[in-house]
């Protein structure tokens, strides 16, 4: 068992990021059993919920003409138009039905508000709005986080580069995360992350 310091932070293990979901990512199944083993070594786990209403501005289906995957400006900068997905209350925002939620300590859900979108389980994409995640795990006396799920690229690491940002030592477990790759995405999350002093293990 880790100490108490250490917390386990499961990023977004979601159906509709899993195979046959909306905004599937390659192999998002696969590290279900390895992040189940994983929980068993922390005292602090919190799973991460995207939980976006269905007018969410960041759904291409929301925006007249434009194309999923096209980038459009929003007040907190460029914003990627995705596939509607994990819509609050359907079963694609629900946990993949193998992930074993038991262990955890906290829901922390993100993307709800309909105006801003939110990769990160620290700060919506306006990089002000906390989400509560920092605040709780300083309560629990937590300095470092390992950080697993979906997809690589966006959620895990723009959560990873947060909490190097607000001082908690961070690393990621590659092999139980996953993907999109948008563009040479997951190039460019690793670099920002080893810049970060973010270890990848």
């Amino acid at each position: 068992m880790r100490p108490a310091t250490d917390a386990l932070i499961v990023i977004d293990v979601q159906n509709d990021f899993c195979p046959g979901g909306a905004l599937a990512v390659t192999g998002g199944d696969e590290i279900v059993k390895g992040i189940n083993a994983l929980m068993g070594e922390f005292q602090a786990v919190v799973l991460t919920q995207d939980w976006h209403p269905a007018n969410h501005l960041s759904f291409a289906d929301n925006h007249p003409g434009a194309a999923p995957f096209s980038v459009t400006e929003m007040p907190y900068g460029p914003q990627v138009l995705w596939p509607a997905h994990c819509v609050q209350g359907t079963r694609g925002a629900e946990f993949h039905a193998g992930l074993r939620t038991g262990p955890a300590q906290m829901v922390i859900r993100k993307g709800f508000r309909p105006g801003i979108d939110s990769y990160s389980a620290f700060f919506e994409n306006d990089k002000v709005t906390p989400t509560g995640l920092e605040g709780y795990l300083r309560s629990r006396g937590v300095t470092h986080v390992t950080l697993t799920g979906l997809a690589t690229d966006f959620c895990v690491a723009y959560s990873a580069l947060d909490a190097a940002g607000l001082g908690f030592g961070v690393t990621v477990r590659m092999d139980l995360c996953r993907a999109i790759d948008l563009d040479g995405s997951l190039a460019l999350a690793r670099s920002r992350m080893l810049a970060a002093n973010v270890g990848l293990a």
